[in-house]
């Protein structure tokens, strides 16, 4: 597995272990990602040493664990950080998927292969909901990059015979999700003024939509993909759109507190260009995965509040806390 130490690959991790499987991760040397999403599961897990950037050592480290499954989570994630380095997130998101099925096939043709497509590639959206056969229009260069990696991965599987799938994931959230992320932003921030620890949270497009889901019924989709007869791509989402707002209401209100004294608009936060309406259609993964999310959008807001007053709260003297 890629991307081990983010939190798809964190909960992806606990399931497989869960199942029973011997989970091996990649990371690399230089990263600065810290484990902290795998301290509780970090003697279970076998580690090796790699870099999409590097094709060599892909291929070394598929012929050292032999896997029955490869799942590339590993990406530039956060879409806002694709503007200001758009070659690098060309070289992971993209390049990075050719180089892990170049190596697949070289080193280990018999796996089944999970690449994370992402909703972002609908971007500027042709139709409403999103669905399988709905054309990509990406509208940052993480979107872009991500196309690139989706239909290599459809190239590899019809060129090679290879079982490559991917899962065009939705945005889906967590307490493990990073405070860059606008859902954890918005949480973490709620939890902070409540405890005292802040006293303002600044938002770009209140008005911008998402389908959120939560991450840890994600993973388990992917996990489905690779257990079916034949390969196949697949959206993962949860067919409501919520916006930024709706957020921001929710996660003050489980705190108590009135947003409007709290939340101010920065427009620095304001996107070049702007992705409104994504919300998809998971009838295909319902039908054929037998899969459906089991968290609603509310639970979830609240679940990261909860786990964010936790966390801040261990540091926050008890006159404080309330």
């Amino acid at each position: 597995m890629t991307g081990i130490t983010g939190q798809d690959g964190s909960y992806l991790a606990d399931l497989l272990l869960e199942k029973g499987y011997e989970v091996h991760g990649m990371v690399r040397r230089a990263s600065t990602e810290t484990f902290q999403r795998l301290e509780h599961i970090r003697d279970d897990l076998v580690l090796h040493t790699g870099d999409l950037l590097d094709q060599r050592s892909l291929g070394d480290v598929l012929r050292a664990c032999n896997p029955h499954e490869i799942y590339n989570l590993a990406a530039m994630s956060f879409v806002a950080a694709s503007w200001s380095q758009p070659v690098l997130t060309a070289e992971f998101t993209g390049a990075g998927v050719t180089r892990m099925l170049e190596a697949m096939r070289e080193a280990a043709p018999d796996a089944r292969f999970y690449q994370a497509s992402s909703s972002e590639m609908f971007g500027k959206v042709l139709e409403v909901p999103q669905r399988e056969s709905t054309p990509f229009y990406p509208r940052s260069p993480y979107g872009v990059a991500k196309c690139y990696g989706h239909f290599i991965t459809v190239n590899y599987r019809e060129s090679y015979d290879l079982f490559a799938c991917s899962g065009i994931l939705f945005n889906h959230e967590s307490p493990r999700r990073g405070l860059e992320f606008v859902t954890r932003k918005v949480t973490h921030a709620a939890a902070a003024i409540k405890l005292g620890l802040a006293d303002e949270l600044a938002l770009g497009n209140l008005d911008a939509e998402r389908d959120w889901g939560y991450a840890r019924d994600y993973v388990e989709a992917m996990w489905l993909m690779l257990q079916q007869d034949e390969p196949d791509d697949f959206v993962i989402a949860t067919g409501e759109a919520h916006s930024v707002r709706e957020l921001v209401d929710v996660a003050f209100e489980r705190v108590g507190l009135d947003p409007e004294r709290y939340v101010r608009l920065d427009p620095s936060f304001l996107r070049p260009a702007e992705v409104e309406h994504l919300i998809g259609d998971y009838a295909k993964a319902h039908e054929k995965l037998g899969w459906r999310p089991q968290t609603g959008f509310r639970e979830l807001i609240e679940l990261m509040v909860d786990s964010d007053l936790e966390q801040l709260g261990r540091g926050v003297p008890r006159k404080q806390s309330g």
